[in-house]
């Protein structure tokens, strides 16, 4: 099995900055892109942002200049650095990873637990 464990969230005010982890750990081959999700309570979870397994990033608009993605493919982790955040950043935040766990395998989704971000205004 795979496990994908986050940490770093909390509660920061306005303008603040935090540093999400996520460690992948189990039984895996390979990793290929690796993201960030994040679902706000009431809504549905969206994309932040993602990062292939050959560093190349993407974000949405809402959060460009703000959060940047990063991942160590050695440690098996991924990173998010978010800069300046706003209340409405606020939310659970998912990491995701699309995981090889045997040669022949087929590269399937995994999810961690969350890790909750709340910025006070």
């Amino acid at each position: 099995q795979v496990q994908l464990v986050e940490s770093g969230g909390g509660l920061v005010e306005a303008g603040g900055s935090l540093r999400l982890s996520c460690a992948a750990s189990g039984s895996i081959f390979s990793i290929g892109h690796m993201a960030w999700y994040r679902q706000a309570s009431g809504q549905q979870r969206e994309l932040v942002a993602n990062i292939t397994s050959g560093g190349i990033t993407n974000q949405i608009d809402s959060v460009k200049g703000r959060f940047t993605i990063s991942r160590d493919n050695a440690k098996k982790m991924v990173y998010l650095l978010m800069n300046s955040l706003k209340p409405e950043d606020t939310a659970v935040y998912y990491c995701n990873a699309v995981v090889k766990t045997t040669y022949w395998s087929r590269l399937n989704p995994y999810w961690g637990q969350g890790t909750q971000v709340t910025v006070s205004s």
